[in-house]
């Protein structure tokens, strides 16, 4: 059993090579689950409806979010209509939306769960670690595989993580940084973990932004306005393979490449 996951969606640009390269995709790894980050997916900050629905149509199963769930107000008309995104699970009590999805392919259960750092992260959540010890409670025999994407800025907390489920679930890939990191590995208790997946947009940007934009910014010091970078495009994503017989993990693997577009 093969589970994809893509790294955070980038505006346009990302969509756009999302989409030309998801049936390439799936003839080179024959994914059963193919899991998305969208939270950047529309115009680099947030998703739409229309975003969201683009995503899913190139055979995503299930969109995660981020720090930037609540950048456009039209999420909160669809979240919970029914849409496949998942939200930070660490979210307050009565925020709407849902922090886990379980997807159902073949006779196979994949639960998805989605957390926000604390560190570094200017965002009113709870703490992560609590919160997912409440997720696997509540998932015992509803899934036979877990996923989280654990949205967070230091490595330091995406690698506790890793550790403080390791056994627990099948995959704890990190997002946020737009920068895939070279760390992936299976722990010891068999959990296969990366710590930041890394993003699927613009490659010749500063992590997707223009990069004059954020140029100006650090050598002047004034705000602008962000806007996505144009040119090649990147895709950033891991593969992991599970043997269906002892449902261990037996390999994750780094997907990078640029594209024209």
């Amino acid at each position: 059993m093969k589970i994809l996951f893509i790294g955070d969606i980038f505006g346009e640009i990302g969509r756009k090579v999302l989409k030309e390269s998801m049936p390439e995709l799936k003839s080179n790894y024959n994914p059963d689950f193919c899991i998305a980050n969208g939270e950047n997916a529309a115009g680099g900050r947030g998703i739409s409806y229309n975003t969201a629905l683009e995503i899913l149509d190139t055979g995503i199963d299930a969109i995660t979010m981020g720090n930037h769930t609540w950048a456009r107000k039209e999420i909160l008309q669809i979240i919970d209509s029914g849409i496949r995104i998942v939200r930070p699970a660490n979210y307050p009590k009565g925020v709407p939306g849902k922090g886990r999805l379980i997807v159902e392919k073949n006779g196979m259960r994949l639960a998805v769960v989605n957390l926000l750092g604390r560190i570094y992260m200017d965002q009113p959540v709870d703490c992560p670690f609590q919160t997912i010890d409440r997720e696997l409670s509540y998932l015992k025999g509803q899934a036979d595989y877990i996923l989280i994407d654990f949205h967070a800025e230091a490595t330091s907390e995406k690698i506790a993580m890793g550790y403080y489920v390791d056994g627990r679930v099948s995959c704890m890939f990190g997002t946020h940084t737009h920068v895939q990191t070279a760390d992936e590995k299976i722990l010891e208790n068999g959990t296969a973990y990366i710590s930041d997946v890394g993003m699927t947009g613009p490659a010749e940007g500063i992590i997707g932004v223009d990069k004059d934009l954020i140029i100006k910014k650090f050598t002047l010091g004034l705000p602008v306005q962000h806007e996505p970078a144009k040119g090649k495009a990147q895709v950033n994503a891991v593969i992991v393979t599970i043997n269906e017989e002892n449902n261990k993990l037996s390999e994750i693997k780094r997907i990078n490449y640029i594209k024209k577009i």
